[in-house]
């Protein structure tokens, strides 16, 4: 005999593009909780964001859909989806994909915008468009920031909430003092050990803010000693940023994408974000958990997510993001209050067992209780 109160297990579906970070670190983090609760869970998404997250590693089942360019993308997560409880997309290609494989059918779509697409001119009038597409056939829009939130409002959205996002896994602050570490090493290997070391991390791309950053580093070589700094990523704009550095003999050095995010921070003494626009920037976190200063635009989730702990400029006012930097690295009084405001800061933001608790609710509120056969 089936108990009255036994019900069968939530089976949802996560879909991912595969080409999202952030995106895919979150997906990890939250298949690990949801399994952890008895949730059945199928990530979509190609064979190698499997090997680089490890969701089958969790206890999540893994079923290899091919990026949005391929034809036959759309009916293989339609077949995936085809006996789940909930599908939940996260990021805009992802969510568009998962909205025309559910047409038709009655189960519940939720999609998380990690992020903002990126683009200009035409493509910048198609992704306003999947957007529409997406925020109409979504049951609820999670936005990391509250930007993200008010633009799905404003596209459309029936329902659009604020997520509640971890960085996920533990970040211990670090002693950027500690001699016995491994700063001495990373800054040796940089070159900066005995200039101030500055440190961004991003994807070579222009609406990173690079250009900006290069214009700033200008003015930093008149200080004593010079400033080095160090841009983890690649991209596309490589070529075109070497060959300034290289003309213009610039105190900047690119580093490739780097996976010691964690060590390059803990060597440093300023972390740099000069973008367009960001979200929950993971390095705007990885920086005030490492206690290590940040100067950043007051930009897209920027100010939401740092609060008083961070120096905040205009973006693209060279000038402003320059003279930020220059203040900091004479004034350590101030560095080091930046460094407990960073403690105190990210000791607010979402754990990852809260980020799995609220997501589990909106499932629950978003299916009915199914009874075992």
């Amino acid at each position: 005999m089936t108990p009255v109160n036994s019900h069968a297990p939530l089976s949802t579906v996560q879909v991912l593009g595969g080409g999202n970070a952030v995106g895919g670190a979150h997906v990890r983090s939250l298949a690990a909780g949801l399994v952890a609760r008895g949730v059945r869970v199928t990530v979509c998404a190609p064979y190698e964001a499997d090997h680089t997250y490890g969701f089958t590693a969790v206890g999540a089942d893994h079923v290899h859909v091919p990026r949005s360019s391929d034809p036959g993308s759309v009916a293989a997560l339609r077949a995936a989806c085809a006996d789940a409880d909930l599908v939940h997309a996260h990021g805009l290609h992802a969510s568009f994909r998962a909205a025309l494989a559910l047409s038709g059918k009655r189960i519940p779509l939720v999609v998380t915008w990690h992020d903002r697409a990126h683009a200009d001119g035409p493509r910048a009038h198609f992704l306003r468009l999947l957007e529409r597409r997406v925020v109409k056939a979504a049951t609820v829009v999670l936005g990391t920031t509250s930007p993200l939130v008010d633009r799905a409002r404003r596209t459309g959205a029936r329902d659009a909430r604020l997520a509640a996002v971890a960085l996920p896994g533990t970040r211990a602050s670090v002693d950027p003092e500690d001699p016995d570490g491994l700063r001495p090493k990373v800054r040796a290997e940089l070159g900066a050990m005995c200039r101030p070391l500055l440190i961004a991390v991003g994807a070579l791309e222009r609406h990173r803010g690079y250009r900006t950053l290069l214009d700033a580093a200008h003015a930093w070589r008149r200080l004593d000693p010079v400033p080095l700094l160090v841009i983890a990523g690649e991209g596309p704009l490589r070529g075109e940023l070497q060959r300034r550095i290289e003309a213009e003999e610039l105190p900047v050095r690119l580093i490739g994408r780097r996976d010691d995010i964690t060590e390059l921070l803990a060597a440093a003494d300023l972390a740099v974000l000069p973008s367009r626009w960001e979200a929950r920037s993971p390095l705007a976190q990885e920086a005030l958990h490492a206690c290590v200063p940040l100067v950043a635009t007051r930009v897209g989730g920027i100010p939401e997510l740092v609060g008083d702990a961070a120096e905040l400029v205009p973006y693209g006012n060279a000038r402003a993001l320059a003279d930020a930097v220059a203040r900091l690295l004479i004034d350590p009084e101030r560095r080091e209050l930046l460094r407990e405001k960073g403690v105190r800061q990210a000791a607010t933001w979402p754990t990852e067992d809260e980020t799995v608790t609220q997501v589990l609710s909106i499932y629950d509120e978003l299916t009915q209780p199914r009874p075992m056969v």
